[in-house]
């Protein structure tokens, strides 16, 4: 019935990498669970991979939002295997947070098959719909809530290889950083840590998107796109993406992180005669328009050929800040359109 018909009761049942795209789990974790707490399949006919009967999968739900609830692992696999679910709250399934996300809905996580490396031709992918938002949202969530590692890795860098760096960041990534943000602030500082493994993976998998030396950019003029953080700034993450979907493009750049102190960036700027230069402020006790207007001032070449960078402003710091002669996109695609514009059609 309903997953497992038309199958003949021989050849009755999923098998777990089956299992762990429906779910939104990684097949090394259903290995795990079923090694360390017996929540795996209860046939396994002799010679042939192990199949899980629609009575296995329901005791692996059970499991699924047990710990994505925040109840124990050991805790979650007792009352599984009894059947009962009982002891967890359904917060993250019911109370709105994860919802207001991923748009609303309930439709589980769809079968993707994993990513190990996002690809450029992803940057013309075509745009998800609400429903497949929903979904990869919902997904990302609820593996990271369970801290299932290499769930969150695999659907990261597949969210990235089917729609490209720009909407995956802006589509997905973003509100489930945010849905999961208000989670902890609203639970008395509870799942922090998945905030921060959630962060990490992001950041991971928008690494691997950077180009390698020799873009097709890399040894002509004018020079890179320097991306910094301004002093006392260490949200780096909107930089990384920013980064990964230049990388993507073949555009140069050089990243410099957290919280650059000034001399060091004028410094750089200085060194590298960059085409623009994109400075990063979350907070507006951060955002320091002196040191973006000496930025804008620099200037570099020979005696009647003078060049100065683009200066972008990044981050909500800048808002309501004065920017005479400086750009402010409001958004991750605007920013890459803006910045690819100074660099012509690739030759």
């Amino acid at each position: 019935m309903g997953l497992f018909r038309d199958e003949s009761p021989v050849d009755a049942g999923l098998t777990t990498g089956a299992v762990a795209r429906r779910l939104g789990v990684s097949p090394t974790t259903l290995r795990s669970w079923d090694r360390r707490y017996g929540i795996g399949p209860a046939v396994r006919p002799d010679g042939r991979h192990r199949r899980w009967t629609p009575k296995d999968v329901a005791m692996v739900e059970t499991m699924c939002r047990l710990t994505s609830a925040g109840v124990p692992t050991a805790e979650a696999a007792r009352a599984a295997k009894r059947g009962t679910g009982e002891g967890a709250p359904d917060d993250w399934e019911e109370d709105g947070e994860l919802g207001e996300a991923a748009g609303g809905g309930r439709a589980p996580a769809p079968a993707r098959p994993p990513s190990s490396a996002p690809t450029a031709s992803a940057a013309e992918a075509a745009a998800p719909t609400a429903a497949d938002v929903r979904q990869e949202c919902r997904g990302l969530a609820r593996a990271a809530v369970r801290l299932d590692a290499p769930a969150v890795e695999e659907r990261l860098a597949g969210v990235v290889e089917r729609y490209g760096v720009t909407v995956a960041w802006q589509e997905v990534m973003v509100p489930t950083l945010h849905a999961v943000g208000r989670k902890w602030e609203s639970s008395g500082d509870r799942y922090v840590e998945v905030e921060h493994l959630l962060s990490w993976h992001v950041s991971t998998v928008l690494r691997r998107c950077a180009s390698p030396a020799g873009s097709r950019h890399e040894t002509a003029a004018p020079g890179p796109v320097v991306l910094a953080c301004v002093p006392g700034e260490q949200h780096t993450l909107p930089l990384e993406a920013l980064n990964a979907a230049l990388g993507q493009l073949g555009l140069p750049s050089r990243m410099f992180g957290a919280a650059v102190p000034a001399e060091a960036l004028v410094a750089a700027v200085d060194r590298l005669g960059p085409t623009a230069v994109v400075l990063w402020a979350q907070a507006r006790s951060t955002a320091s328009v002196p040191l973006a207007r000496h930025v804008a001032a620099a200037r570099w070449g020979v005696k009647g050929a003078r060049r100065r960078p683009v200066v972008v402003l990044g981050g909500p710091g800048w808002h309501g800040r004065p920017a005479e002669g400086m750009v402010r996109p409001s958004a991750l695609g605007e920013a890459v359109d803006m910045l690819t514009d100074l660099y012509g059609p690739a030759s």
